[in-house]
């Protein structure tokens, strides 16, 4: 597999770009992302991709995360992300969602949902909440929290109009995204099948977001 040692390679790195966050270090140690983050990676998200067309039967996008930050409104100017990402996203439409892998100096993640919905995904997502099947994926999210799997928290304050303040979907309705995480324990050297096992566990909740309408 070009992507077994991926964790343990991009940890090593990562650590030590976190301790010499700078360009002069990043050019001098940039053959290395190539060769140990940057293709490993790329292989992953195809490999993954392919498990996820055949699953759902959808499209699906991916994307690795520049590690360049984007310092331009920030009080951090150190120039590099200390997290490798990657994401592939499934479906068109207002059913679109995401599937995340994430790789820390001292960790890795895997995580889904949609970071941010667009007008018309909001509208859709609120329509769906509201109603019986926001009860089901209430039900979904107690389970999947007994699981490890941490769910984002409410934007808003309050529940907004045209729903009562006290509206039994309400921690639904306050949101304007849906995304969730969990840590991932298998560091066996196979990413693609931690990712598959991990991908199975939040798969509910993608489908429910997949059927929106």
């Amino acid at each position: 597999m070009p992507f077994a040692t991926l964790v343990s390679d991009a940890r090593a790195f990562l650590g030590e770009l976190k301790a010499n966050n700078s360009r002069d270090w990043f050019t001098a140690h940039k053959d290395r992302y190539d060769r140990d983050l940057k293709a490993p990676s790329l292989a992953l998200l195809d490999v993954v991709a392919a498990d996820l067309q055949r699953q759902t039967g959808k499209p699906v996008e991916t994307k690795l995360f520049r590690p360049q930050r984007d310092i331009r409104f920030s009080k951090d100017k150190t120039p590099y992300k200390t997290h490798l990402h990657m994401m592939w996203t499934v479906g068109d439409g207002l059913g679109k969602t995401a599937f995340f892998f994430g790789i820390e100096p001292d960790r890795t993640l895997l995580g889904g949902g949609a970071m941010g919905f667009d007008k018309d995904r909001l509208a859709a997502f609120r329509k769906r909440a509201e109603g019986p099947k926001g009860a089901d994926l209430m039900r979904l999210m107690t389970e999947m929290q007994a699981h490890g799997i941490r769910f984002s928290d409410p934007e808003l304050k309050r529940v907004p109009q045209p729903y009562p303040a006290d509206h039994p979907r309400g921690d639904l309705l306050r949101r304007k995204s849906f995304t969730f995480w969990k840590a991932l324990s298998d560091d066996s050297g196979n990413p693609a099948k931690a990712l598959r096992l991990g991908f199975a566990e939040v798969k509910p909740a993608q489908d429910w977001l997949m059927a929106l309408r």
